[in-house]
């Protein structure tokens, strides 16, 4: 676990100093809207598949400020969320169905925690919920519109999920035992960029065949493919739902910060080698991807099968999918990665 030291350098974080203001305003509405277009997803790239469509449709009510705000950032992830949230359900069910009580899930700063919200609505009962965010706005949010007595919220950052905070609040006793998803939602690089440290203090509250999802920026040796793919990004996509006076605004307050504490793509898997048997990226637009681990070979296969394909266009996309970052030679995985719907293998290669 994460020592004292490491704690108190999280809390001297952006997310809590130098961000701490932004993100008030924006998960309040009172900035970082967009402000030309509202965001929707194209669900032809998802090929009209209607798991995808139901869960979009169940977190389009739920959702905050802040959601607008985050999917008109990122290429075509709103289309990502709807993909992963229906694969989350579906193998959260299946978790459900095969130990006969609850399964549970915790993304550890995540604005509203509208995934957790969306899925605690669909879950019906057999998916219990947990998000975090230091941001009282977001908290707000999330009371507004909680969707279901089965999703919980609590104040703070993710390392004040510790047994003092499991102690002070009832409400936490469902998730005492830990977690069979975990989704970090571009939350580490808000507080560092040492991932070990991260991920040591994460991973005693992931359970047995339990999964760690990560959506993450991450940087590039070659500085000039980063800003490429950034200039694609705020040059191309962003304009479809921000004006270029908000775009400039966001880019000189955060982003040019918070490249500090981005990792590249082999620094994130060494740190992911250190704790898993198995890592997968499982999407990239631009500098962001989306990376599924765990130590269990049959749940990480199960879950990337429940995962239609990448929905967006060729030209955001800078890796052959599924990428698997980490394997065991004696029980390998990737030969046998396949996407939801595909006949036979889908194509993958294994990262160097």
């Amino acid at each position: 676990m994460a020592n004292a030291s490491t704690i108190d350098g999280w809390r001297q974080a952006p997310r809590l100093t130098s961000f701490s203001a932004f993100f008030d305003r924006t998960a309040g509405g009172l900035d970082g809207m967009p402000d030309v277009a509202v965001p929707r997803p194209d669900l032809s790239m998802l090929d009209f598949d209607m798991e995808c469509a139901v869960f979009f449709d169940t977190q389009k009510a739920l959702w905050g400020a802040f959601d607008s705000h985050y999917f008109a950032s990122i290429p075509f992830r709103l289309e990502e969320e709807c993909r992963l949230g229906a694969a989350t359900l579906s193998f959260a069910l299946n978790r459900w169905m095969s130990k006969s009580s609850p399964a549970t899930l915790y993304t550890l700063g995540a604005g509203t925690g509208c995934l957790a919200r969306t899925l605690g609505v669909l879950g019906g009962g057999r998916i219990k919920t947990l998000c975090c965010s230091p941001t009282a706005a977001n908290q707000t949010a999330f009371n507004r519109r909680r969707g279901s007595e089965h999703a919980h919220f609590f104040l703070g950052p993710f390392f004040e999920l510790d047994d003092a905070r499991y102690a002070s609040d009832d409400a936490l006793e469902p998730f005492r035992e830990g977690f069979d998803i975990l989704l970090e939602d571009t939350t580490f690089q808000m507080y560092g960029s040492d991932r070990v440290q991260q991920l040591d203090f994460i991973m005693p509250k992931i359970r047995d065949g339990g999964l760690l999802i990560q959506v993450q920026k991450l940087s590039h040796p070659d500085r000039d493919l980063y800003d490429a793919r950034e200039r694609q990004k705020d040059d191309v996509f962003k304009p479809r739902y921000f004006s270029r006076a908000n775009i400039s605004g966001k880019k000189s307050e955060i982003l040019d910060t918070m490249v500090d504490f981005q990792v590249d793509l082999e620094a994130t898997t060494n740190a992911l080698r250190s704790f898993f048997r198995y890592s997968v990226a499982t999407w990239n637009s631009g500098n962001f991807y989306t990376i599924v681990s765990s130590n269990s070979r049959s749940s990480i296969l199960a879950f990337i099968s429940l995962l239609k394909r990448p929905a967006l266009p060729p030209a955001y996309c800078y890796a052959e999918l599924p990428l698997v970052l980490v394997d065991t030679s004696s029980d390998p995985i990737g030969a046998v990665l396949h996407w939801r719907g595909d006949v036979g293998h889908a194509s993958h290669r294994t990262a160097a």
